[in-house]
């Protein structure tokens, strides 16, 4: 079991959360939960805890929105072809199926288009751009992709084609020349909000065209309107309702931060999936072994005290999305076409619905066979080679891989080894290009930046980035980025680390406490499941290794009175002597609902184990 560093998180002002804890009504513990995630005061403890589509901002605060509406509705006027173009992963198939769902309503001169991930390559292809050509399209509205394709929008120009960009990606100094280009990382984008999904901005689209078609906006005080202006704004809310149950997937499956206007939208696209889920993500789940109860409920009001779920056996939760939704559309586009993903979202038939998830299902057992090969010759390659000894980076090539499953094999291998790492394979035209993927604590990104005169392209985030190259610049490439991780990062850094937010003792996990944490989910990056430690525990006796390695017992504090609490910890069963012998240790740990077989026990979702001495 690898060693991991324990980190208390002390980047609170303690008066802060007295303060809190003291207006809410609530245990420290819970306020310093709230402190640790920006929430100080009672209104940011309202907002938070009661989500509302009011809390969203103004799309039209995004550089670019007033231009690009105004281009499509000169589109839709004038019986312009209209395509709707996104890359070939989760956020950019529900970027495409939601604004193309949305404007096929009001012009049927619309088509979309996803380029082939063999063939073309992310982003923007000159195939995609050649393919509107010869179909009459002149506007392309772009997705989850687009922000450093200055020479595609070049070609398109050429031929009468304008570009709108919707992208969140980092973009570069100097833009696509298109007729707008949304991005909130833009240096000069007054948007308040960066970190919204490329689906996201896609929504963005889609609700600052319907509020000016509509007469009325989100952001409105509903005080200040007239009786008819405020029904309106009801009817927008639900309009626009619709639609975030794709947000929602697209946010879980990219791993954007789910705290302000993230937090908002997955909230309500949650909601949506679990009251009145689309027949396409219905039947994704169903071979996710989630099936729908004999009594469906709906209701899409817009108050959280009024949430009636019970579609599903089970309420689905951001990490459903996660590992359930999200690997079964990408899988289309990985090893087929994500053009059944795309036709998947959409579909209202049940039936085409139930033969499309039956055949995107199948994709996604290829996908695993794939990645469960290539991810165990990779680690052998590791092990093995003298090359990989005393390594501060892992970058692997091997033509043979599929390029549909390098970004999975990469983040499988930094999951074992705890290095940033790049996998490449054999793209096109004789171009290697792979997936990068990274630790919390050194950017890829800004790594790859420094290596922009040896590479073809790049583009991604932080902790995750696509890359190509050519051949004869892999060498080169290989000893600068090695270089720069060995300089970006410390011995310390170098060991993987478990964030604890508090110290809590078994006794203090009341049903009140477990009511109240409920409600900081939707969870994900920057709203993270909390992680607690408790200290001086032994194991009530039955402690037993259940599947391949995971150690499953029962904790109980020698210091204090309190029930003993089921545990599962992954991958640890070495540490079975030492607990069936009655010493004593401290747990990092999570949490969690298990269900199973119709009940539900909470449990601890072990992080890591210390013994005492």
């Amino acid at each position: 079991m690898k060693e991991k560093r324990w980190i208390l998180r002390k980047d609170y002002d303690l008066e802060i959360v007295e303060k809190l804890a003291a207006s809410l009504g609530v245990d420290k513990i819970i306020a310093t939960l709230l402190v640790e995630r920006g929430v100080t005061t009672f209104e940011e403890a309202r907002r938070f805890f009661r989500p509302g589509l009011d809390q969203i901002h103004d799309p039209y605060l995004m550089k670019g929105m007033k231009e690009a509406v105004e281009r499509i509705n000169e589109a839709i006027a004038k019986q312009q072809r209209i395509m709707v173009y996104g890359d070939y992963d989760v956020d950019g198939t529900s970027a495409v199926a939601l604004v193309y769902s949305y404007f096929k309503e009001l012009d049927r001169n619309i088509d979309f288009y996803v380029p082939d991930r063999e063939k073309e390559g992310y982003g923007i292809s000159y195939q995609g751009i050649d393919y509107a050509r010869e179909t009459g399209v002149k506007l392309i509205i772009a997705l989850d992709c687009g922000i450093k394709a200055m020479e595609q929008v070049s070609y398109a120009k050429q031929y009468g084609i304008d570009f709108i960009i919707g992208d969140h990606h980092l973009p570069d100094e100097v833009v696509p020349d298109a007729v707008a280009v949304l991005d909130p990382k833009q240096a000069d984008c007054p948007y308040p909000y960066k970190e919204l999904s490329g689906c996201g901005i896609g929504f963005k689209i889609v609700e600052a065209h319907l509020e000016q078609r509509m007469g009325v906006r989100l952001c409105d005080m509903p005080e200040q309107l007239d009786p008819a202006r405020r029904q309106r704004q009801e009817d927008l809310k639900l309009r626009l309702l619709k639609y975030l149950d794709l947000v929602a997937v697209s946010i879980a499956s990219d791993i954007v931060p789910i705290m302000g206007e993230n937090r908002v939208l997955a909230f309500f696209g949650l909601r949506v999936l679990n009251t009145k889920p689309r027949p396409g993500i219905e039947a994704i789940l169903h071979y996710g072994r989630v099936d729908k109860r004999k009594t469906d409920q709906s209701d899409m009001s817009d108050q959280s005290d009024n949430v009636k779920t019970g579609y599903f056996e089970k309420e689905l939760t951001i990490s459903d999305l996660v590992f359930l939704v999200g690997p079964r559309i990408n899988a289309a586009g990985r090893i087929r076409s994500a053009f059944d993903s795309v036709r998947l979202m959409l579909t209202e038939d049940v039936g085409i619905a139930r033969r499309l998830a039956e055949d995107i299902n199948t994709y996604n057992t290829e996908r695993k066979d794939l990645d469960t090969a290539a991810t165990e010759k990779a680690k052998l390659l590791i092990d093995q080679h003298p090359f990989y000894r005393g390594r501060h980076s892992l970058v692997l090539y091997d033509p043979e891989w599929h390029r549909g499953v390098v970004g999975i094999v990469a983040s499988r291998i930094v999951e074992a080894y705890y290095k940033p790492t790049i996998v490449f394979t054999q793209g096109a035209d004789g171009i290697i290009t792979g997936s990068a993927r990274s630790i919390k604590e050194f950017d890829v990104h800004e790594a790859l930046e420094k290596c922009a005169d040896l590479l073809e392209h790049f583009g991604g985030h932080k902790c995750a980035a696509g890359v190509s190259l050519r051949k004869e610049n892999m060498k080169a490439f290989v000893d600068r980025f090695e270089q720069l991780v060995r300089d970006g990062m410390g011995p310390e850094e170098q060991m993987p680390e478990v964030e604890i937010d508090s110290e809590l003792r078994l006794g203090d996990i009341t049903p009140k406490f477990l009511r109240i944490l409920k409600q900081f989910a939707p969870f994900g990056p920057e709203n993270n499941v909390p992680v607690f430690l408790s200290r001086e525990l032994v194991d009530t006796g039955n402690a037993r290794i259940v599947g391949t390695n995971h150690l499953k017992f029962n904790a109980i504090s020698t210091t204090e009175r309190s029930a003993p609490y089921p545990a599962i910890a992954f991958q640890m069963g070495e540490c079975l002597g030492r607990m069936k012998s009655g010493d004593r240790f401290s747990l990092c740990y999570q949490l969690e609902e298990n269900y199973w077989r119709g009940k539900t026990e909470i449990q601890l979702g072990v992080k890591d184990i210390r013994f005492e001495y």
